[in-house]
Order: C-alpha cells, then sequence, then structure tokens
C-alpha cells in the first residue's frame, strides 16, 4: 500500500510558459495542476488521479479494506478508487459505476449509467451475486455556485449511495462516501448510527483545502441487509 505522504510539498512552483488562447479560469486550473504536489505524485506513481490518494489515507485511518473483500465503488472515474481496492483486496471482487466511461481495470466489473436509476441499481445487484464488504461512493453533482444548492445534491447522491449499500451490504461491512462541509444531512446521519457501530466524518489531506468535500465513514455495519438479493434480480 503506497503511503500519502510528500516529502517537500512545496519544493518549487510551476508557472504557464503562455497564457495565449487560455480563459483567466483555464490559466487558474492549469497552475492549480502544475503546482499541486498530490497530482504530480499521482503522475509519477502510475494513479489515474490525486483522488486516489483520497481513499488511501481514509484506509489508513479506517482500515475498511482488506484481502478478499468484495466491494462496490459508485462515481469511480476515472479509476483512482480502483486502482486503490485493488491493491487492497487483491482478488476480491469490485464492480465500478460511474455516468463518465472509465477506462477498462483488469479484474473489475464497470457499468456506465446512474446509479440512481433503479434499472442501473439492478444491475450492480445483479453483478454482486450476494452481499458484498464495502461500499464507497466518490459520487459529486455539477456545482451551481450556490452553496445551499450544492450541499443539497451532494446530500442527495450521499443518500442515494446509502440506499444502494442498505440493499447489498453485509453485517460486519463498511460504508463511505463523499459529503461536503457541515457534514452529512442529520436524517443520513440518523440512518448510518442505526445501522453501524462507529460513524465519522474526515477530510483528507488530499482534499483541497479550499474544496468544502470531506468523507463520512461508517465502519462496522451491526444490522443485516434490508432485501434478499434473489428478490431484487
Amino acid at each position: 500500500m503506497k503511503k500519502t505522504r510528500i516529502a517537500n510539498p512545496r519544493k518549487s512552483h510551476v508557472e504557464l510558459k503562455t497564457a495565449r488562447g487560455r480563459s483567466a479560469s483555464s490559466q487558474r486550473w492549469l497552475r492549480r495542476q502544475l503546482n499541486d504536489p498530490f497530482v504530480l505524485k499521482a503522475q509519477a506513481e502510475g494513479y489515474r488521479g490525486r483522488a486516489a490518494y483520497k481513499l488511501s489515507e481514509l484506509q489508513e485511518k479506517f482500515q475498511i479494506l482488506r484481502p478478499g473483500m468484495n466491494v462496490v465503488d459508485i462515481g469511480c472515474a476515472p479509476g483512482g478508487w480502483l486502482q486503490v481496492i485493488k491493491q487492497c483486496t487483491h482478488h476480491g471482487k469490485i464492480i465500478g459505476i460511474d455516468l463518465l466511461p472509465t477506462e477498462p481495470l483488469k479484474g473489475v466489473v464497470l457499468f456506465q449509467g446512474d446509479a440512481r436509476e433503479e434499472e442501473e441499481q439492478r444491475r450492480i445487484w445483479q453483478a454482486c451475486e450476494g452481499t458484498v464488504d464495502v461500499v464507497l461512493s466518490d459520487m459529486a453533482a455539477a456545482m451551481s455556485g450556490h452553496a445551499k444548492t450544492d450541499q443539497v445534491n451532494v446530500s442527495i447522491l450521499a443518500e442515494t449511495a446509502w440506499d444502494i449499500a442498505e440493499v447489498i451490504l453485509a453485517e460486519g461491512g463498511h460504508f463511505a462516501c463523499k459529503v461536503f462541509a457541515g457534514g452529512a444531512g442529520e436524517e443520513l446521519l440518523q440512518r448510518l448510527r442505526m445501522n453501524f457501530k462507529r460513524v465519522k466524518h474526515v477530510k483528507p489531506a488530499a482534499s483541497r483545502k479550499e474544496s468544502r468535500e470531506m468523507y463520512l465513514v461508517a465502519s462496522e455495519r451491526k444490522t443485516k441487509p434490508t432485501l434478499e438479493i434473489e428478490r431484487c434480480l
């Protein structure tokens, strides 16, 4: 398992050689990418994006992934989390779904579709062929620029992720999803506290300081899945 620590993350600062033809927002994004230590580390270590280190840190803190586990990754594109999951679970079954296409990854079952749709949830259940040990969600809504609207949209995605997990996550399993600053909505928190031994909020170091994102990690489910998988097929 690769560590997320980075030596001398601010050793140098890179500026754009030219801004010709680029908008101001594009220039800001490129400058940030060129000087982001996690972006550079991901490129050096072969990860598909800096988000891999967010899951790596959650793994270091909570040990939610172990060899042989079966895992569902919702909102998996471009696949950085899938790479971390593979490293931690080895020969476990891994299923990923996203609205965007995800480059194939050996040993991973991939779906392109909207996880909020019943048809796509049925595809996930069919691929599971039983319960799974971990359900992860890094789903993100398109940002509107209106803080309350964005908070609601991300909360809805977090609730959707738990709706899926509630059906297929085995007793003793783990769940983690993206939320926004302020944490998950009270209704979702109550549902998770009823179902898990521990529920924690955490902001990984790889999550940019200016970003409002954080993660909700629920460990060791103490209840059974709400439905028999056969009823969903």
